[in-house]
């Protein structure tokens, strides 16, 4: 009997935390839908405050499985994971008594910078996130993006693939924590979009259980050149100190690629693997009220539409050309698997400049013949010039010139035989041995 009420405590207890891992994986999780048109233009969301987060009321729960879909990070040695990167972006952070960080608030509220639209379901839920279509390219990490995923947490998703572990990599990160925007009807998450510039801004966002300090307020804004501005206007408790427990909390930027690799179950049925290849991580003890954070793209391989330029750029380093897939690469960025399909890498080791070679090979052979019709023009002309000296002797055998030619001969100067005739000098083989019969060139 003890046995068995040993059992069946044991049983329970591991039910319970399964379901206690099972609602940490939850959690965790993201639903993501696609652009909804619940939206308003600045007006009165309470239509749409039906969903509640999991602080006792109900959600959505519309997740996006991924398929077999894991995430990792690279070795140590691949991962840049760096404060001061000069690989992607340069950045800046401004404080309150900086000018910079009043100008780079976007003030919503200003019609001159556009419509804004208050999202109707990120504005009334709790771990959810919508893709938005963007009206121009944004670069991202030398990649062109025409569509990001909002998510109430505080952060932009950039990737291709949705999935609940959205948190992990491939975002645009302001301030990533667990904002549960539908406890308050203050809560609003909203965008505008003008051509120039895509602004999110997460406004009175207040965190489950610590609700009593105050709303967030900050903003994201992707400008069309690229660069990428973080403006914090209310924070109401150090960053440092919310709690990482339900949610990742982090400020900065994040890329991947992603790339098919075996399963451990069958070799027919690949898995997708994403791998985080660099990180931007800023220092949350520097987001205060009133505080920025200024991103300026550096040029990558990805810009180079050349050979030549892609090997000779002074900007970029570590680029290498793959002439299959006409695209100019380092290996790291989210064409990884195309590069590796192609044999882009085993091309690059032995990358050259083609063109220029082929070039300098053209002007190596220009060059070899230049010197060779050089050189038998000069043996014609020289070739002349003793016939004619030699017909001038044959013809004046007593004149002063010949005789003082023949009489400063030096040992140093090649011998030219002759064989004395009748009307002169002709060139024999072989070693004669008269010696008034040689007559040898002197100094020019």
């Amino acid at each position: 009997m003890c046995l068995r009420l040993v059992m069946l405590f044991l049983c329970l207890s591991q039910t319970q935390l399964a379901e206690v891992w099972v609602q940490q994986q939850t959690d965790d999780w993201y639903s993501v839908v696609p652009q909804h048109h619940e939206e308003s233009n600045g007006g009165d969301s309470n239509a749409y405050r039906t969903l509640r987060s999991s602080s006792g009321h109900t959600r959505v729960s519309r997740a996006v499985l991924g398929g077999g879909l894991s995430i990792t990070t690279l070795p140590d040695n691949m991962t840049r994971v760096v404060e001061d990167s000069g690989k992607y972006y340069t950045w800046r952070i401004f404080g309150p008594e900086d000018q910079r960080t009043e100008n780079l608030w976007i003030d919503m509220n200003d019609v001159r910078h556009g419509q804004v639209r208050v999202h109707g379901i990120l504005s009334n839920s709790y771990k959810q996130a919508v893709r938005v279509a963007l009206s121009f390219d944004f670069p991202f990490y030398g990649h062109y993006l025409r569509q990001i995923t909002i998510a109430t947490g505080g952060f932009i998703f950039t990737g291709d693939i949705t999935h609940r572990m959205l948190t992990t990599t491939q975002y645009i990160a302001p301030l990533m924590a667990n904002f549960d925007p539908s406890y308050s009807k203050e809560s609003t998450v909203q965008y505008l979009d003008n051509g120039e510039v895509f602004v999110v801004q997460w406004e009175h966002v207040r965190i489950p259980g610590k609700e009593s300090v105050g709303g967030f307020t900050f903003q994201v804004a992707l400008y069309k050149t690229g660069t990428i501005t973080f403006s914090y206007r209310d924070i109401p408790l150090s960053v440092d100190v919310i709690s990482s427990a339900e949610h990742p909390v982090k400020a900065g930027l994040s890329d991947a690629f992603m790339v098919m690799s075996p399963s451990s179950q069958s070799a027919d049925l690949p898995r997708q693997m994403i791998y985080e290849y660099h990180r931007v991580e800023i220092d949350v003890t520097k987001i205060t009220n009133y505080s920025a954070v200024e991103f300026t793209p550096l040029p990558t391989c990805l810009l180079h539409d050349s050979c030549e330029l892609c090997l000779s750029a002074s900007q970029t380093s570590g680029c290498s050309w793959c002439h299959v897939l006409q695209r100019c690469s380092d290996g790291m960025d989210r064409h990884r698997q195309e590069w590796l399909d192609y044999a882009c890498a085993e091309e690059s080791q032995g990358a050259t400049f083609p063109d220029v070679k082929t070039d300098s090979s053209t002007k190596s052979v220009g060059f070899a013949n230049t010197g060779l019709i050089a050189g038998l023009a000069s043996a014609l002309v020289l070739l002349l010039a003793l016939i004619l000296v030699s017909l001038y002797i044959s013809y004046h055998p007593s004149a002063v010139s010949p005789l003082y030619l023949i009489q400063r001969r030096k040992s140093y100067w090649p011998s030219l035989k002759f064989q004395k005739q009748e009307s002169g000098y002709t060139e024999v083989e072989g070693g004669g041995h008269e010696k008034d019969s040689i007559v040898e060139a002197g100094p020019c």
